[in-house]
């Protein structure tokens, strides 16, 4: 069982402080003796050339470490992921197979839209979170600004377990709202902690926050509720801290804690935390699943006597050992040699060798267990999302969602000598990185490359560059549109061909329209009735359909949802077969779609930009030149925030115009919003 291991994210918007806050977890835990820092580029986490020279994030990296509580060791996987929104599908792989994640904020920023959106992606998943209020030391730092943000933006109950003494230059320490003590950091590295007396000053603020913590646990813990009741005296530390377990592994509230973790100030605590509250595997409901074969709903105890399950969240290609499969292992174990199955493709695999991953290293394991992340060698054909079990005994886990491309480039190499190797290297890149499209365009011959965002897409081609030593001509960024159709029509396709033989024949009739509240994919209703077309053609008719929404009437783009109504059709008993039908949907779309009024969807853009009063004239300007529509003009820590939603297309070098525009003083973040239909002034220049 592992009641001692804790399986934790590290999520924020860029430049919280995620990796400086791993790299203390694990200094702290002894698994490093010597602090790095991601401005002097020799962090642990971040090993790749161009992680250290943006200074930000790529990959997400894992890690385990162990801390040593009450004479308790405690396993902790950390997985530390990227805060930029071009790299969504790292955050969203990661949350799939972690347990919890340490939420964390700048104390002076407060929450950031892509902190919103790391966030509701952890709500999906249902999974316990701490925050931990960084940078108490930083201008403009305001812990309870920041306390009421999450809030009121996160729709959740932060349950502050500290508040700090001081802020800014003054931050010298926490309150722990629990011991009712002062804890100071005393030597530099911050290893040693001095527990004094609150002091008098911040006795008030410390007896009020006391009684919030209180007040909160009796509103949500039912215990603990009927505890204060019937107790004539104050309830105990130890039932205090059994709620705080309770309600947070319910997901109820959010405990909150603080600290500097770049002047290493408060990581103890949240580390104690970490094991205090979180959950540990065994402690979650049992894993579901379903059953391949039937589809019927499975489940699985989260122990190591159940039955072996696991799911690959992530593709390593290492150069010296080849594809490595990254597994959460949720129940059962394994050894090397045991074979496994893929449930995907059917396959059985030996595994060659079981490692634990140490950021860029490698630790051998004789086995692995319920609970653990790990990575295999030897499952040849594995992709992100992929189920492993035991032979026998296959359950198939929910997959990961990849969000779709939305901005892409033509690519090629400089040198023809490059060709062959080119497209190699496109597809292993792909394996890595399934949020990546490379496709070639039929009528120009060019490799396109789709990706998340400018970034995303440069981060990309300069990795292609500096690992695999071929240099890349790109075209202009283009943005990925997709089409819909507006009208509803009928129409009839007959396919009718003799060729000598057997023949062709498929006859059907169909309404053709937009999809019921606009809802993505293809809502496919079949009305046939009296076996008028046969049973066992329906499903191609459907699959017909389905591959010809991936081409639009309008320019081919992919379309983004339709309804398709079957209302009749007939077959020939010797000439129809299933490809005929699907043949006949595909000829049917194209007739019909074009005559259904579609339009261009394009993506819009939830913008933040923070900047200074003397440059708010210019930046609303220029969103208005954008096409974009200011949602709000707030004030925070003397700087104005403007939050916007501005069209994909207008975006294209947006940070370093802005840049330009405000002397470098202002700063801009970006995350997807939604589509909406393309401006007719503007889809005619687009529609070739």
């Amino acid at each position: 069982m592992k009641y001692n291991t804790r399986n934790i994210g590290i999520i924020a918007h860029v430049d919280a402080g995620k990796t400086t806050l791993t790299e203390r977890l694990l200094y702290y835990t002894g698994l490093i003796h010597k602090l790095g820092n991601v401005d002097d580029g020799n962090t642990t986490m971040d090993k790749d050339i161009q992680e250290k020279n943006r200074g930000i994030t790529i990959s997400s990296a894992a890690i385990s470490t162990q801390w040593k509580k009450d004479q308790q060791v405690y396993n902790i996987n950390i997985i530390d992921t990227p805060g930029h929104i071009d790299f969504a599908v790292e955050v969203e792989r990661s949350l799939r197979v972690l347990d919890s994640v340490i939420a964390v904020f700048c104390a002076s920023s407060g929450v950031q839209p892509q902190t919103e959106n790391v966030w509701f992606q952890a709500e999906k998943h249902s999974i316990s979170k701490i925050c931990f209020i960084n940078k108490m030391d930083r201008i403009g730092a305001d812990f309870f600004a920041v306390l009421k943000e999450i809030e009121m933006k996160l729709n959740t109950t932060p349950l502050a377990l500290q508040i700090p003494m001081g802020s800014e230059d003054s931050f010298e320490g926490v309150i722990d709202l629990l011991t009712q003590k002062a804890l100071y950091w005393a030597n530099e590295n911050g290893e040693t902690i001095l527990e004094k007396e609150i002091p008098e000053v911040y006795q008030v603020e410390a007896d009020e926050y006391r009684m919030k913590l209180m007040e909160i646990l009796a509103e949500f813990d039912e215990i603990f509720f009927e505890a204060c009741m019937v107790s004539e005296n104050t309830v105990s530390d130890e039932f205090i801290f059994e709620s705080i377990r309770r309600v947070c592994l319910s997901r109820a509230v959010v405990p909150v804690l603080c600290g500097s973790a770049f002047k290493n100030k408060g990581v103890q605590p949240l580390l104690d935390a970490i094991v205090n509250y979180l959950p540990s595997p065994d402690q979650l409901p049992f894993i579901q699943g379903k059953n391949p074969m039937t589809g019927e709903t499975m489940e699985l105890e989260r122990n190591e006597e159940a039955s072996f399950a696991g799911l690959v969240f992530k593709v390593v290609i290492d150069k010296h050992m080849g594809k490595l499969a990254m597994l959460r292992i949720y129940s059962g174990n394994i050894k090397s040699g045991d074979m496994i199955v893929n449930v995907r493709t059917g396959e059985t695999h030996r595994v060659s060798r079981i490692l634990q991953m140490q950021s860029d290293k490698t630790l051998s394991m004789n086995e692995g267990k319920a609970g653990d992340i790990v990575a295999l060698t030897g499952i040849k054909d594995a992709k992100t999302g992929d189920s492993l079990s035991a032979i026998g005994k296959s359950i198939l886990l929910e997959s990961i969602t990849i969000p779709a491309p939305v901005i892409r480039v033509s690519i090629e190499p400089k040198t023809n000598h490059d060709e062959k190797s080119f497209g190699l290297v496109l597809a292993k890149i792909q394996e890595e990185d399934p949020s990546l499209v490379v496709e070639r365009d039929k009528q120009t011959g060019e490799t396109l490359l789709s990706g998340l965002g400018e970034l995303h897409l440069e981060v990309t081609l300069e990795k292609i560059r500096l690992n695999h030593g071929i240099e890349i001509n790109q075209g202009k960024p283009k943005v990925s549109y997709k089409e819909i159709l507006t009208e509803t029509r009928i129409h009839r396709e007959k396919l009718s061909k003799q060729n000598g033989g057997n023949g062709q024949f498929a006859d059907i009739t169909f309404e053709i329209g937009p999809s019921d509240n606009n809802l993505p994919g293809l809502e496919f209703i079949n009305l046939i009735k009296g076996g008028a077309v046969p049973g066992e053609f329906i499903p191609y008719i459907e699959k017909g359909f389905r591959q010809a929404m991936e081409h639009g009437p309008l320019n081919g783009y992919p379309l983004e949802g339709m309804k398709i109504t079957l209302l009749d059709g007939s077959a020939h008993a010797q000439d129809s077969a299933a490809f005929d039908f699907e043949l006949a949907a595909r000829d049917g779309f194209k007739a019909a779609a074009k005559t259904c009024k579609p339009k261009l969807l394009e993506p819009i853009m939830q913008i933040e930009i923070q900047s200074i009063e003397e440059y708010t004239g210019a930046v609303t300007a220029d969103i208005n030149k954008r096409r974009g529509i200011i949602n709000s003009i707030d004030e925070k820590s003397g700087r104005k925030i403007f939050t916007a939603e501005v069209p994909l297309a207008s975006t294209f070098g947006y940070i370093s115009d802005l840049r330009t525009l405000t002397s470098g003083r202002a700063t801009l973040s970006m995350k997807l919003s939604h589509y909406v239909i393309v401006p007719d002034f503007i889809s005619n220049v687009i529609i070739t």
